[in-house]
């Protein structure tokens, strides 16, 4: 029977719609028919969602999560994702009032790191992503050392994801300023832990190894709704 994929979107509605069509160009090139997984895509408020972010509301962001998972849920998806790496900083607390199967971006992407044997990765993401400890965490227990961008660093990567990427503004300047800052620091990987960051960086200019979060994220709803174990759920 075929499988819906659910989606928390809307965080920012630029990197949804890049989920849509990974989703959908992913399942092509791998099946090569178009049977289509269907998906239900909830999209929430962008300028909520970051200022509860920003003003650390962790108890309305975590209800504001929920909801959209209960929403998804009555729409009767088999599996949910949440198209934005900021929300994996509460993913096990929301995960865990699911009632089907919530795939984890950022476990998707140590997993991927540990496949590559990785050691030492950069993350680049929002100043939220960049400031939480969930990627660190998870890293830390892979034997893998995360570090962030310096202060200023962070600054002029957040600028660039809510002042152009989000708003579909793809520049050479953003992109070789953030390939500057990438070659900052010796590493075998850089984390792309903004689902906007694609927009921006791909691996054909990128001097280390790209962890696409958004890809590796679609590939592992991909695996679990045609019944591939190597996924995570909740």
């Amino acid at each position: 029977m075929k499988k819906t994929i659910g989606i928390i979107g809307g965080i920012s509605p630029a990197s949804t719609i890049k989920y849509y069509e990974k989703i959908i160009d992913l399942y092509y090139k791998r099946n090569k028919d178009y049977y289509y997984p269907e998906i239900k895509i909830h999209s929430l408020d962008f300028q909520y969602f970051t200022d509860l972010e920003n003003e650390n509301r962790k108890k309305e962001y975590i209800e504001y999560i929920s909801e959209s998972i209960n929403s998804l849920e009555k729409s009767g998806v088999d599996v949910m994702i949440m198209a934005a790496n900021s929300p994996h900083s509460v993913f096990d607390i929301v995960s865990s009032k699911a009632s089907v199967p919530m795939i984890s971006i950022a476990e998707e992407t140590v997993r991927n790191a540990v496949k590559h044997n990785m050691k030492k990765v950069l993350l680049t993401g929002i100043k939220y992503t960049m400031k939480s400890t969930f990627y660190a965490e998870l890293f830390e227990k892979n034997g893998i050392q995360l570090l962030v961008p310096s202060a200023q660093e962070q600054d002029e990567i957040n600028s660039i994801i809510f002042d152009e990427l989000v708003l579909n503004i793809i520049t050479d300047k953003s992109r070789n300023r953030m390939l500057e800052i990438i070659n900052n620091y010796t590493i075998d990987g850089v984390i792309l832990g903004c689902t906007e960051l694609p927009l921006l960086i791909e691996q054909e200019f990128c001097p280390v190894y790209v962890l696409d979060t958004m890809t590796l994220h679609v590939e592992a709803v991909l695996n679990h709704i045609q019944n591939n174990d190597s996924c995570s759920g909740s």
